[in-house]
């Protein structure tokens, strides 16, 4: 095993995932597909200086790290689940703890029960709980109140971290081409179906689909739709900036933050989304919302569960109904000259982000 590098070694701030389903670094996320907490996560450490040990990986390499005992260990940022605090606390017992949360947790799902089954643990170490958004943040404060933790468990907002050189760079705008970037269980279906209405009435129109990789499900050939598969960063990018939009009517698994928002945004593409989670706060831009209707939600409730290749008559059922009228609208007005422009949000600049962290880990 290799050691990890002097740089690295000297950090007192440890990074800790218990859950993630492969090993990554740096290098990793940048020549393949990555998820945005993959990312941020990797972006927060390089920038603090901090070190990423990770349960599944074997060997070092600079500061990621297999699980092991490290010397001068001050604070540990546990990453997405709550049992990770327990073998933090095990390896670490003298550093601070922290968690930071990246997704929301729906009564009664695994990630609530995940959460609830840590309650001894986080009344009595006195954990603080990274949010990364306000509104996930508030619904989480909702959830410590309910488990009786709020006067035990701080809670503050860091938003995740966009590359700096994500900047729109005059790459021409393909007005027949939309976008959309996220794990399919993120309302793809209802992208597709919406899109095959789309593409009824604007025949020119094409979708390309991209994930990071989660779960290999198979959708069906479509008309215009050209699935991508899992990308490196760079190749996304460069999608994201020829598209006319990123297009996710996406209320099925609302975000917490929405690293995909933030990032087209940075690149100078807007988004067509629903008004859900996290999107309004990170847009900024209520053109680019759409509110989730309670048909939408009916439609979704029927229908959710049958694979994507059946939904085909369903979809043209509701679209005669209107159900994506509203999506038809909007595009032809952003591809009639109404497109919204949009840029770099300084809240999510990276040294910003980073130096919220330095904050954070600064405080007594």
């Amino acid at each position: 095993m290799t050691q990890p590098s002097t740089r690295a070694a000297s950090g007192s701030v440890l990074l800790y995932d218990p859950v993630c389903q492969k090993p990554y670094d740096t290098d990793t996320v940048r020549r393949a597909a990555a998820g945005g907490t993959e990312a941020s996560v990797t972006r927060i450490a390089d920038s603090i200086g901090a070190l990423v040990m990770q349960h599944n990986r074997t060997e070092a390499n600079g500061r990621y790290l297999p699980v092991q005992q490290v010397p001068g260990i001050t604070h540990v940022i546990v990453n997405r689940d709550s049992r990770g605090l327990a073998r933090a606390r095990e390896l670490f017992p003298e550093a601070r703890l922290y968690l930071w949360v990246h997704h929301h947790f729906p009564l009664g799902s695994k990630l609530f029960l995940r959460f609830a089954a840590t309650v001894p643990f986080l009344k009595e170490m006195g954990v603080t709980v990274v949010c990364v958004s306000n509104q996930q943040r508030l619904e989480l404060e909702r959830l410590l109140r309910l488990l009786d933790l709020r006067d035990r468990v701080r809670t503050t907002t860091i938003y995740n971290p966009v590359d700096d050189s994500l900047v729109p760079d005059g790459t021409a705008v393909d007005d027949r081409k939309l976008i959309f970037l996220s794990a399919p269980n993120k309302g793809l279906k209802f992208t597709l179906d919406a899109f095959r209405e789309l593409r009824r009435r604007m025949p020119d129109l094409r979708l390309a689909v991209g994930d990071p990789g989660y779960r290999d499900r198979k959708f069906p050939p479509i008309e215009g739709v050209d699935y991508l598969g899992p990308l490196p960063q760079a190749q996304i990018h460069a999608h994201v900036r020829s598209a006319l939009c990123v297009f996710f009517p996406n209320f099925v698994y609302p975000e917490t933050f929405g690293l995909v928002l933030a990032e087209s945004k940075a690149l100078g593409t807007p988004s067509l989304t629903s008004y859900c989670g996290a999107a309004a706060e990170i847009l900024a831009d209520p053109r680019q919302l759409m509110p989730v209707r309670s048909a939408e939600i009916l439609y979704e409730d029927l229908f959710h569960s049958m694979n994507a290749r059946w939904r085909a008559v369903p979809a043209r059922i509701a679209a005669r109904a209107g159900l994506f009228d509203r999506y038809v609208e909007r595009i032809r007005l952003w591809r009639a000259g109404d497109r919204p422009v949009v840029g770099p949000d300084p809240r999510f600049k990276l040294p910003t982000v980073a130096e919220e962290w330095r904050r954070l880990l600064s405080q007594a």
